[in-house]
């Protein structure tokens, strides 16, 4: 269990490398324990976000982090979750790979 909450604690660290300072720190903010109430919105918000991602403005990345927000509170989603997530990334890096091969 440990194991799969620091893998929870990484996918959020490169979250936060990834956006705009303050962005990053309202992440943070919500992250705290004492912020359950306003985290449960964003994550409920961001869940139906990443759904209706065929709109404009939204986007699919807002389904990983509103689940990363649920996982927080509700350790039975934790492991499947960073399962999921972990399949993700690794496809992701093949196709990365795959593109840099085809054009060279």
């Amino acid at each position: 269990m440990a194991a799969t909450k620091e893998e929870l604690n990484r996918y959020f660290e490169m979250i936060h490398r990834r956006l705009p300072i303050r962005v990053s720190e309202g992440i943070r903010w919500l992250r705290k324990p004492s912020s359950f109430p306003a985290r449960l919105i964003a994550a409920l918000l961001l869940i139906i976000g990443g759904i209706f991602s065929f709109l404009p403005i939204l986007g699919v990345w807002m389904l990983p982090l509103g689940l990363l927000f649920i996982a927080q509170d509700v350790p039975i989603l934790q492991k499947p979750l960073v399962k999921a997530l972990a399949w993700a990334e690794t496809k992701w890096e093949r196709l990365k790979v795959v593109w840099r091969n085809r054009s060279s």
